[in-house]
């Protein structure tokens, strides 16, 4: 996904990728499962949670 008119460390940090490794690292560490989602926003496209995605919020992946 890019991210129009932002700075390409910011797009790379706000991927897709980048968010699932953040989920992998939670897993680990706290051992629940996290969900990453879409959340629409440019400024955050993808988020990473312990529940279930919510509104307007797509599910994209399980870290179980």
């Amino acid at each position: 996904m890019s991210i129009p008119n932002l700075s390409p460390l910011r797009g790379e940090l706000a991927s897709f990728e980048n968010a699932y490794a953040v989920a992998v690292q939670i897993r680990e560490a706290r051992g629940a499962e996290q969900f990453v989602v879409a959340t629409g926003d440019p400024f955050q496209p993808f988020r990473v949670t312990e529940v279930a995605p919510i509104g307007q919020e797509r599910f994209l992946a399980l870290v179980a």
